[in-house]
C-alpha cells in the first residue's frame, strides 16, 4: 500500500482538537496535528466522514485551534530529559507512527487472565486505547463517550481494546462504575506504554497513588500519553491520536468518523 510520506515523517503533537473539520483536516495534511492515516486514499476517506461528522460535534468544537507540541527527541545522555530512556515529559515521547506494526503484549485482563492482544487483534481489527486510569476523570469521561459508540463500532468490524495502569481490580471497579461493555487490560509496570513509546514519568504529586492503583507494580511512576490507536489485523497501525495535553481526547464522532473512513483499509 502507498504510504503518504509527508505524514510519516513528522512526530509533531496537538495540543487541542478544538476547531471546525475542515481547519484540523487542512493542518494534518501539513503533518501539523497528530493524525496519521497510514495512506493517502484513507485521508481522503478521513475528510469526507469527518466533514460529515460535523453535525454531532459539539458548538464549543467551533473555536480556533489551540498551538501545538512539537516533539524535542532527548539526547541519550540528556538526564534533565529522560530517565533509563522514559522522558520526563509527556511532549518528549517517542510513540510509533503508522504504518508500524504493533509489539508483542500479553497483559492481565479485569478478570486477572492474561490477554494476548497480538492474537485478539488478528481475529478482528481493533480500536486500542491507552489512558491514565480509572481515577483520571478525563479518561472515565472518555470512556464513557467510547461506550456509547461501541456497538456502532462493532458493527463497522472492530473491537474495542482499553488499556491502563489501573491492576485488574482496579479496573474491574471502573467497568463496573461505567457499565462497561469493552476489554480492559492492566498495564501495571507500563511495559506495554513504554513499547509502544508513549510512556513518560509522572508528576511528583503521583509518587503516592500511582503504586496503590497499579497494585505496588508501577514502582517507577510513570504515566502513558493518552492515546488511540486503529490497528488491522496485521497488528499495523492505521491511524492514531496522540495528545500531551490531558483535557483533550479524540472525540466519540471523530473516533468513529476514522473507523468508518478506514473500514476498506481492515
Amino acid at each position: 500500500m502507498e504510504q503518504a510520506p509527508e505524514l510519516m515523517k513528522g512526530k509533531i503533537f496537538c495540543k487541542d482538537l478544538i476547531g471546525s473539520a475542515t481547519k484540523h483536516l487542512k493542518k494534518m495534511m501539513k503533518n501539523k496535528y497528530c493524525f496519521f492515516p497510514a495512506s493517502s486514499k484513507a485521508l481522503q476517506r478521513i475528510a469526507i466522514s469527518a466533514l460529515l461528522a460535523l453535525v454531532i460535534i459539539p458548538a464549543a468544537s467551533q473555536a480556533s485551534p489551540r498551538p501545538v507540541y512539537e516533539l524535542k527527541t532527548p539526547a541519550l545522555n540528556d538526564t534533565l530529559k529522560s530517565i533509563s530512556g522514559v522522558p520526563l515529559k509527556a511532549e518528549d515521547i517517542s510513540p510509533l507512527l503508522s504504518g508500524e506494526l504493533i509489539p508483542a503484549v500479553k497483559l492481565p485482563a479485569a478478570n486477572g487472565k492474561l490477554f494476548d492482544l497480538n492474537l485478539s487483534v488478528s481475529q478482528t481489527p481493533t480500536i486500542l486505547i491507552f489512558y491514565r486510569g480509572g481515577w483520571c476523570p478525563y479518561c472515565s469521561k472518555q470512556l464513557s463517550g467510547l461506550q456509547q459508540i461501541e456497538k456502532d463500532l462493532r458493527a463497522l468490524g472492530y473491537q474495542l481494546i482499553a488499556i491502563s495502569t489501573d491492576s485488574p481490580e482496579n479496573l474491574s471497579k471502573t467497568m463496573d462504575k461505567e457499565k462497561l461493555d469493552y476489554t480492559l487490560l492492566s498495564d501495571a509496570d507500563l511495559k506495554a506504554a513504554k513499547s509502544f513509546g508513549i510512556a513518560f514519568k509522572g508528576p511528583k504529586s503521583y509518587d503516592k497513588f500511582l503504586p496503590e492503583t497499579s497494585g505496588g507494580k508501577n514502582v517507577d511512576k510513570l504515566l502513558p500519553v493518552p492515546s488511540v490507536f486503529i490497528l488491522d489485523k496485521k497488528g499495523r497501525i492505521l491511524f492514531e491520536y496522540i495528545n500531551p495535553d490531558i483535557t483533550q481526547r479524540l472525540s466519540a464522532p471523530l473516533l468513529k468518523a476514522a473507523a468508518s473512513a478506514l473500514k476498506s483499509e481492515i
